[in-house]
């Protein structure tokens, strides 16, 4: 089929090389983004009825989690056909009517692609299960039981290792027909592929290529890093009270993943004249694996997810037993990611080539709401530490994600009890929790928290019934605040979050420093405020300044002479007082007009400056 062409946009990031360094990418969830036939599910019309909106926010990239058919078993993670719509999304026409009308107005379409696993329902596994001697057996990973004294093969116990599952369980389901274990590290309904066929990776790399040649321009690639496993096999370290083995040493960033990922590049990515944009998500990773995915001269992937900041807050009993967040650990973390994939630069500080690329995201469809985790949802200071977290964000070096909601500042949801849940992590969690003895309303108070259903809520286009999402039953409650926080009172609206955002995407667009400038963290022990200086020399030696000061606490921060402030930055080299002529760029709290100079802060208040030297 003919791909629809691309038309630059002045409102978008263009064709240039490396245009992907300037994009800004908004992850939309679809079933809870618009829903255009009031069954309550969102829909790919509905992505498309709302191109104006993303479109005037400024957004370079869209990128959809998964409208492949799926029996929904983790909403649509779980796919059975890699190259057909599900109905509940609409059909591939509608898709290609969504690309059609992305590339129209200047933006790109980003696919999630889910290819450690598939749906028990695929035909592949079909094939797979249905005798041990059929082609595609080899195409899963299939073992016989473990022998144990006085238990059959198959009962708990006899699995082939001992992990358990992301989601609960162990990793390893039985097969009456052909009495073997399957791996699933995630649903006993998402069987893992087996990589170390190199068929599975053609079939894989085949079917990318079409949807490429269909008018895609990149893929998400959900856990990726899971894709090589350390063969043989085996058991792994069982914490104390734990009930099952923890595998993930086995199972991420395997001895093969980099070979596999330079070979997808190479079969699919290389051979196309356009650049594609490739994002790998790595449970795990540490900076120096992260530096090696993300080399441009390893050709790889253009950047990877990383999940040491959203873990700071996890307890000793994991995501779901939450502890306070400490802004200065935070900060040091994302900082220690600035600096493993910083670029080179030369005696003067220019940038002579990039080592690597990070993605700067504060939430996901996995991840609780930002200003409910990172800033203060309370209403008196919900919208000024929206904006002052989003300016954080797009000040550090990489590419931002705004996940859809961020935008008007949405929080998490309210819960009455597990059956207003719809995550298979946090049923399956409570679950299992309860069935040894854990305190119910401490598991709930803890999902509450971080279940990944606080990201899943519709998105709150007006104040109307079904907040604007539907006119059925919505097929996961609205968040209540929807009348307050919603599209319809900030788009255009002075002041506003949406207006925040808009304004600091135009910023990436435009200005060399926040796009390509070096990165430094100052004052980084601070617990009350966040100080970022980015820096760019450009080709006739000018240096181009911008400075982010930030308040992150509801007390506000002092800038002037003799304040605390002030001084600490001082002793980092770095005077305040040559910063009084700066042009203010952006604050949260006001419009800056013609204003210079650095303002104190009230709370969670920020300001971005710039000046030339």
């Amino acid at each position: 089929m003919t791909q629809p062409s691309f038309v630059a946009s002045a409102h978008h990031v263009g064709e240039e090389a490396d245009w992907w360094r300037r994009a800004v990418v908004y992850q939309i969830y679809p079933r809870s983004f618009q829903d255009t036939d009031g069954d309550g599910y969102g829909d790919i019309p509905g992505i498309t009825s709302r191109l104006d909106h993303l479109d005037a926010l400024g957004v370079d990239v869209v990128w959809l989690s998964p409208v492949y058919r799926s029996p929904q078993d983790d909403n649509g993670y779980d796919i059975s056909d890699y190259e057909d719509i599900d109905p509940m999304f609409g059909s591939l026409a509608d898709l290609d009517a969504l690309i059609a009308g992305l590339h129209e107005r200047g933006m790109r379409l980003v696919m999630d692609l889910v290819v450690n696993h598939t749906s028990d329902e695929h035909p592949w596994f079909a094939q797979s299960r249905s005798s041990r001697d059929n082609p595609k057996r080899d195409w899963y990973i299939w073992r016989p039981a473990r022998e144990i004294p006085g238990l059959e093969p198959g009962a708990p116990g006899t699995e082939p290792t001992n992990w358990g599952s992301f989601f609960s369980g162990p990793a390893w389901q039985w097969d009456e027909a052909t009495e073997e274990f399957y791996l699933h590290l995630f649903s006993t309904k998402q069987p893992d592929l087996n990589w170390e066929n190199p068929q599975v990776r053609r079939a894989v790399y085949d079917m990318m290529g079409r949807w490429l040649d269909r008018g895609v321009d990149g893929f998400r690639m959900d856990v990726i890093n899971l894709i090589s496993k350390t063969y043989p096999l085996a058991d792994g370290p069982r914490a104390d009270g734990a009930l099952y083995g923890d595998g993930a040493a086995l199972v991420a960033n395997g001895p093969r993943v980099h070979e596999f990922l330079h070979e997808m590049n190479q079969e699919v990515f290389a051979p196309r004249s356009r650049h594609i944009i490739t994002v790998g998500e790595t449970p795990g990773v540490t900076t120096a694996e992260a530096s090696r995915y993300t080399d441009p001269a390893r050709a790889e992937v253009d950047m990877v997810f990383q999940f040491e900041h959203v873990g700071l807050t996890d307890g000793p009993g994991g995501k779901f037993d939450p502890q306070p967040l400490d802004l200065v650990a935070l900060k040091h973390n994302l900082a220690g990611w600035q600096s493993a994939l910083a670029p080179d630069v030369d005696a003067d500080g220019r940038v002579t080539g990039e080592r690597g690329w990070n993605s700067n995201y504060w939430d996901n469809h996995d991840q609780p709401r930002a200003v409910s985790r990172f800033g203060d949802d309370d209403p008196a200071w919900r919208e000024l530490s929206a904006k002052t977290l989003a300016s954080i964000l797009h000040l550090h070096r990489g590419t931002p994600y705004v996940y859809q909601g961020e935008e008007f500042g949405q929080t998490n949801t309210v819960f009455h009890g597990i059956d207003s849940y719809r995550d298979l992590e946090s049923i399956n969690y409570f679950h299992e929790r309860t069935g040894v003895g854990d305190d119910p309303t401490a598991l709930l108070a803890g999902l509450a928290v971080n279940s990944r259903d606080n990201a899943r809520t519709p998105v709150q286009w007006d104040a109307g019934a079904g907040a604007g999402f539907t006119t059925g039953t919505p097929w996961i409650d609205v968040a209540p605040n929807y009348a307050e926080i919603n599209a319809s009172a900030q788009v255009d609206v002075p002041g506003s979050v949406f207006e925040h955002y808009r304004a600091l995407i135009a910023l990436r667009h435009h200005d060399d420093a926040v796009a390509l400038g070096t990165f430094r963290l100052l004052d980084a022990d601070a617990a009350d405020s966040w100080t970022l200086l980015r820096e760019h020399v450009g080709a006739d030696g000018e240096r181009e300044q911008i400075l982010l000061i930030a308040s992150c606490t509801r007390a506000g921060l002092k800038t002037g002479p003799g304040s605390a402030l002030r001084g600490r930055l001082a002793a980092e080299g770095l005077d305040l007082g040559e910063w009084e002529d700066a042009e203010r760029v952006l604050m949260a709290s006001l419009p800056v007009d013609a204003a210079l100079g650095v303002p104190d802060l009230d709370g969670w208040d920020s300001v971005i400056l710039r000046r030339r030297i």
